[in-house]
């Protein structure tokens, strides 16, 4: 029978449940343990796609073209699961689900109610999730904090959950801050008291307190946590900050969290091998050398516009025993008088990042020709790839004024145009080239030799590509096309043969990035840089 696990949040938002939810499944699944990860989001939007980066960080996309939350990211990572459309469930989602349903007339007639009809078609979510993925134990995250009004069917929903497959088969973890405060830096309870008070008051007890602190919480707030909020002091697991986000499972593992929920669930006790993660994150902690990496991009104000790229890149210097330090370059900052000398001169390699819209799109062609003139490792990411083929069109094809068509409807030369199969699209969400697609590698291309393969597959989350009527063009002027469509009508990967490492996707190719398995591309750019970074030294 499949086990549920769900994970909620009080006292502040941004307080670590994604992280929690993740390393929870990671020391799970090391346990041989088949972990089914969702995340059930508050916002009334359908789906993540048409939101603002700025607002709510990065669009992760999965497999089979659904666009999420960024916390299925963390899920991916550190589970090492691929998730899917089940995999994440919004308000959105179930009112429209809802409401096609009494619009068949599923209901008889019945007046439909937030109880049973939207927490029932809440529960189905999950309980369908888990069939899916024949799984041992679905992880749910509720978004949001105890105490807002959109989370409260989906806490309703599970509190039914537990009456529904009873205390043997479900676990509620509950996230809090238990902060420092006044001249002395006392560590105070109450609001982990508060929040636990405000969850019974919908009907839910917790089972495990995770408290996010700063300082390690004596034994004695532990038991008293225990006493006011009515749970073991076993079951009061501190959550201290960690030099990287991958010794987080550690952390819990070294508390007996792992041991807790197996034996609260009732599963069979097994071994925890972390052998494998512990090396990771020593690795990452301690590396023998270390480079600058920039990144170009247009939402770099939002640490978490970009979050994928940031984790493949802490997942290539892993691999390459270095650190890699991200210096966050504006594009926009780039379309002034300023020298992109002066912003991106010394650093050891540079990706020009994903995007929409007009806004600093001229910044980043900047410094494509600057990375392009200077020889610096560069890797091109969705728009990267764009900017990199108008670049090369406009300063070595001479064709001036070529641009996209995102940005200039006019352009003389619309290098990059919108995919025939965009033509007639008039919604904007959900409607993109989303998910994962093949792609035909090029045998004697750098993209060959970073992949050893000539047959990959790669995520995607765009409505723009090469124009097929300057391919031939760009090819005579020295790009290569290293990586096509099955079909060979897309344009999929390019480079320059004359650079040191060049080379851009019209992919996303962070989304399949893992700590244990670093994306070649990227773990291409990290060597490409430490190699660079060497020479000038030298």
């Amino acid at each position: 029978m499949t086990k549920y696990i769900f994970v909620t949040g009080g006292v502040v938002s941004s307080i670590g449940k994604g992280i929690t939810s993740a390393s929870l499944g990671r020391i799970l699944r090391n346990r041989g343990y088949v972990v089914a990860p969702m995340k059930l989001d508050p916002y009334i939007n359908v789906d993540a796609g048409t939101m603002n980066p700025y607002q709510h960080g990065e669009v992760f996309v999965t497999d089979d073209g659904t666009e999420t939350d960024l916390d299925l990211g963390h899920y991916e990572r550190f589970i090492d699961v691929s998730c899917s459309a089940g995999s994440s469930v919004t308000t959105g989602k179930v009112y429209l689900s809802v409401i096609e349903a009494e619009r068949r007339g599923d209901y008889l007639g019945a007046t439909v109610q937030v109880i049973p009809h939207v927490t029932n078609e809440i529960k189905r979510a999950i309980v369908d999730l888990g069939k899916q993925q024949e799984a041992d134990i679905v992880l749910a995250e509720i978004g949001g904090t105890v105490g807002d009004i959109e989370s409260l069917p989906f806490l309703e929903a599970i509190r039914q959950m537990r009456k529904d497959f009873g205390k043997e088969s479900t676990l509620f973890v509950h996230v809090t801050l238990v902060p420092q405060v006044g001249p002395w830096h006392e560590i105070k309870t109450k609001p982990t008291q508060h929040s636990v008070i405000k969850l019974r008051e919908i009907g839910i007890s917790p089972d495990v307190l995770v408290c996010r602190s700063e300082v390690a919480i004596p034994q004695e707030v532990k038991e008293k946590i225990s006493l006011f909020c009515d749970v073991p002091t076993e079951a009061v697991v501190e959550s201290l900050n960690a030099e990287t986000i991958y010794e987080v499972p550690l952390m819990y593992e070294s508390a007996g969290l792992g041991d807790l929920v197996v034996e609260r669930l009732g599963l069979e006790k097994r071994d925890s091998s972390l052998s494998e993660w512990k090396q990771i994150a020593e690795k990452i902690k301690h590396p023998q050398d270390r480079c600058c990496i920039a990144v170009v991009g247009k939402y770099t104000q939002n640490g978490d516009a970009y979050k994928s790229i940031a984790e493949a890149l802490v997942h290539a210097g892993g691999a390459n025993n270095a650190k890699v330090d991200i210096r966050w370059i504006e594009s926009q900052t780039l379309e002034s008088t300023i020298d992109p000398e002066t912003v991106i001169g010394d650093v050891d390699g540079v990706i020009v990042a994903p995007g929409f819209g007009d806004r600093g799109i001229e910044g980043k062609i900047r410094a494509m020709r600057f990375v392009r003139e200077k020889n610096i490792p560069f890797l091109g990411i969705c728009l990267g790839l764009q900017m990199a083929v108008i670049e090369f069109a406009r300063n070595v094809c001479g064709l001036e004024g070529a641009n996209t068509t995102e940005v200039d409807s006019e352009a003389p030369y619309p290098v990059i145009g919108f995919m025939p199969d965009q033509t007639k699209v008039k919604t904007k969400g959900a409607t993109m080239r989303l998910g994962s697609y093949p792609c035909n590698i090029t045998a004697g291309t750098l993209a060959h030799q970073l992949y050893n393969a000539t047959r990959i597959e790669e995520r995607h989350r765009h409505r723009y590509e090469v124009n097929n009527d300057f391919r031939e063009l760009l090819i005579e002027k020295g790009l290569i096309v290293s990586g096509v469509s099955p079909d060979y009508r897309l344009v999929e990967m390019i480079e320059l043969p004359s650079h040191p490492f060049f080379i851009a996707t019209q992919a996303h190719p962070e989304f399949k990035s893992r700590p244990n398995r670093p994306h070649p591309l990227f773990q291409g750019l990290v060597k490409a840089a430490l190699f660079r970074k060497a020479a000038v030294l030298v």
